[in-house]
């Protein structure tokens, strides 16, 4: 694609990166065919190719972006399935951050857009104010159906029950099991920790099983990704370079072999922050050394060996692959062949590119369109009647579980319950019992973090 950046924007190091990015565009139109707002809603300014000509005008002009603009790119997930299509290499990623940015730093949005965006930026990074604000929201449920839009959407995916805050969320170091193999820092992450403690319960016991030391270090929480999407950079710097300074003290007490991160939405950031940091003459090496030990669980697991199974599950399993796992991350295979390896029966979700609508802050600021991408998914995973689906992104558990029966259950769950867990919260029977259900012993942390 020909550019025409003026000598003068081009001083500054995003818009030089994201003039590289638009010239590599061939504008084949590969892209369109697995866009899924562009499956929707037919518009070609709602697939990438329609969203990297907007973003091109709008960041060559160096002006205020209009309405219209604005619109198109909000309606984009970030799923990056795109990236997956592409045969030129076009870092969409990369530019469609910048756009937000952008966007953040020359739009005025309507008052009760910026209240919502604020909102969202401000609590849901925030442990402690997100479990008040779910209270909150639980006690409200009741009025979603009545709502709608956005409010609705936020009641409704509210959880009818909160779990207890964890223990295991809280600075200090879990000693392996038997002899150690490897020492890693887990990220507790922000909402997972509120609504599904037990992901990070289970990883730990997981990992200690295997032979990881497990440190949670004191002011990694947030990896910065909700606040980044939102376009809201300051705040998401912030954030990361928290983490980044956390865990580096960690590394430098003795050194890290891996940054676990058990969400892949957060896996996805933190594998970028090299990128990010990459103008910061402080944070430049660091960034990218925690970026470069930056794993999955599952590729953790998969290094040191998943343990023999000790139980019988032979349940049916549909793995819905998070589009951050599966295009942000390229984690394809890995999740199933492990599933696999533990017992249960793997199932592919059909149309499993698609995202699921969950996408961040997505289900919250596009309820609609969020909608009938869940609706699509839930339709094509009930089709293959699983007895459990699983999945590796907090994200896209609460909102396909949100909309079926069915439950739904984090990938390493499956794996600490085979190889000698306690069944997963969401397998109880008693749907009433399953906020109540015991998590199963944790190792008792070895010294504080």
């Amino acid at each position: 694609m020909q550019t025409r950046f003026p000598a003068e924007l081009l001083g500054d190091p995003d818009m030089r990166e994201s003039e590289r990015i638009l010239r590599a565009c061939v504008h084949c139109g590969f892209c369109t065919a697995t866009c899924p707002t562009y499956l929707l809603l037919g518009d070609e300014l709602d697939s990438p190719r329609g969203r990297i000509y907007l973003i091109k005008n709008m960041l060559e002009s160096g002006a205020a972006p209009s309405e219209r603009v604005v619109r198109h790119i909000d309606r984009c997930l970030s799923c990056l399935s795109c990236m997956t299509t592409c045969p030129s290499g076009v870092h969409y990623m990369h530019l469609v951050d910048h756009a937000r940015a952008y966007i953040e730093e020359h739009h005025r949005r309507p008052a009760a857009d910026r209240w919502l965006r604020a909102l969202l930026a401000t609590v849901l990074p925030r442990p402690f104010l997100f479990r008040l604000a779910l209270i909150g929201a639980a006690l409200a449920r009741p009025l979603a159906p009545l709502l709608g839009g956005r409010l609705g959407a936020m009641l409704g995916l509210a959880p009818k029950r909160l779990p207890p805050p964890s223990p295991v969320d809280r600075p200090q170091i879990f000693p392996a099991e038997g002899r150690r193999r490897a020492r890693a820092a887990l990220l507790p992450g922000c909402a997972q920790q509120v609504l599904a403690p037990e992901i990070n319960e289970a990883t730990i016991r997981l990992l200690t099983r295997i032979g990881v030391e497990v440190v949670v270090a004191k002011g990694a929480v947030c990896c910065g990704a909700l606040t980044h999407h939102l376009g809201k950079e300051r705040p998401a710097r912030a954030t990361a370079a928290a983490a980044i300074e956390a865990w580096w003290r960690e590394h430098g007490r003795e050194p890290l072999d891996f940054v676990v991160v058990n969400a892949s939405g957060c896996g996805t950031m933190v594998k970028d922050y090299g990128f990010m940091f990459r103008e910061d003459p402080e944070l430049a090496g660091r960034a990218a050394t925690i970026a470069s030990l930056a794993r999955d669980i599952c590729e953790v697991i998969d290094a040191l060996g998943l343990p023999p199974p000790v139980r019988e599950t032979g349940l049916l399993v549909a793995y819905h692959s998070a589009c951050s796992m599966q295009h942000g991350q390229k984690i394809t295979t890995l999740p199933k062949r492990l599933l696999t390896a533990a017992g249960f029966t793997v199932r592919d979700v059909p149309e499993g590119h698609l995202c699921c609508g969950s996408a961040g802050t997505y289900n919250l600021l596009q309820p609609e369109i969020a909608e009938r991408l869940k609706a699509r998914k839930i339709a094509n995973i009930e089709s293959l009647a699983p007895e459990v689906i699983a999945s590796g992104n907090i994200g896209c558990n609460t909102q396909i579980g949100s909309g079926t029966r069915i439950p739904v259950c984090h990938t390493v769950e499956l794996l600490d319950w085979a190889t000698g867990g306690p069944v997963p919260a969401a397998l109880e029977p008693d749907p009433a019992a399953r906020r109540r259900a015991p998590t199963g012993p944790v190792p008792e942390p070895a010294v504080g973090g």
